[in-house]
């Protein structure tokens, strides 16, 4: 576990919202895991391998060099057991590295069913028993979320949700829309979707104002009205859109060393600029990895890289990590 000052101590309890499964597990595992179901890879070497799936300031310089690193890790997360493995060692990574109790881990199936050879139950069953696992041998409160794909078209983000419903009493506690852009596409096509996972009880996040402009937050906050919505540091290129994000109660999942990596944020200093407009205009926000693997980071390194460039203070350290804790998806199933 990396060393936090002390007001956030190893005994202290934290919670990350934002985590995508492509991006959370350890290389050495997926190393394994790709073996085991007999993956061909383009390397045999294991250090090739990991810089393969590893953010590397050379090659990702921008949003769709990042993207596309999860070739290899959404193909090797392929199967059933490859999912099982692959919730479970996030869980359990979450809790012995960073002693996080309270973590939403999110994925696309459709994704993990190789074009449709495997079976969406079949790799929603496995995520659970990975879920399941973990939580029987580390005390996580954990739920998935089913992630719906800007580059799907309608029936097929339908399906995911029809997944997401039929699990939700079985570890999956939200939705949320990802991916790549596509063209054509608008938030607004995802309405009666998000209306009636509103209507089941299933949480509701979006990702907006990452690689798209302050105008996606407008979009996402009137066509979908979710509770929450992932990354959204573009919203504070308008003072209106913040505004909306204040009265509305939004909370946004921030991923700081993320938005670093693939420019979206320039610097430090963009970063600060960020943090400063959030906190004069009241908008919450929880801190994340986005995907600590592949990042090659975790969540105290965040909150540690935040406060010693002065882009926070501890006091707004403790409130974001509150602020996770009451967003959460799960509070209804506490």
């Amino acid at each position: 576990m990396v060393a936090t000052p002390e007001f956030l101590g190893p005994q202290t309890q934290l919670a990350e919202l934002h985590v995508h499964l492509g991006s959370s597990v350890d290389p050495a595992v997926m190393w394994e895991i790709a073996h085991a179901q007999g993956i061909r890879l383009p390397t045999k070497d294991y250090w090739r391998f990991v810089d393969m799936i590893t953010v590397n300031p050379r090659k990702v310089k921008s949003f769709e060099d990042y993207l596309a690193l999860f070739h290899w890790t959404e193909l090797i997360q392929s199967s059933p057991q490859a999912i099982e493995l692959s919730v479970y060692h996030t869980i359990a990574g979450a809790y012995r590295k960073n002693n996080i109790t309270l973590l939403e881990l999110r994925f696309n199936p459709m994704k993990r069913n190789r074009g449709g050879e495997r079976d969406l139950d079949q790799i929603m069953m496995a995520a659970v028993r990975g879920l399941d696992r973990a939580s029987l041998e580390y005390p996580v409160r954990c739920g998935m979320i089913v992630c719906l794909d800007r580059t799907f078209d309608a029936h097929l983000n339908e399906i995911l949700l029809e997944k997401a419903l039929k699990f939700k009493g079985r570890g999956v506690v939200g939705i949320d829309i990802a991916g790549s852009a596509r063209k054509g596409f608008r938030y607004s096509d995802c309405k009666a979707i998000y209306r009636k996972a509103r209507r089941e009880g299933l949480g509701l996040t979006v990702h907006a104002g990452e690689d798209e402009g302050h105008q996606s937050v407008l979009d996402v906050l009137e066509s979908l009205e979710p509770e929450r919505i992932g990354h959204g540091v573009r919203a504070t290129e308008d003072e209106e859109t913040l505004d909306r994000l204040s009265e509305a109660g939004v909370t946004l999942e921030l991923c700081p060393s993320s938005n670093l990596n693939t420019r979206v944020v320039k610097g430090v200093g963009d970063m600060k600029r960020i943090f400063r407009q959030l906190k004069k205009s009241g908008v919450k926000y929880t801190i994340n990895t986005d995907g600590p693997e592949m990042l090659m980071t975790n969540l105290r390194n965040e909150i540690d890289f935040l406060l010693r460039n002065g882009v926070i203070s501890k006091e707004d350290v403790l409130r974001a990590n509150r602020n996770a804790f009451a967003a959460s998806f799960l509070r209804t199933n506490a």
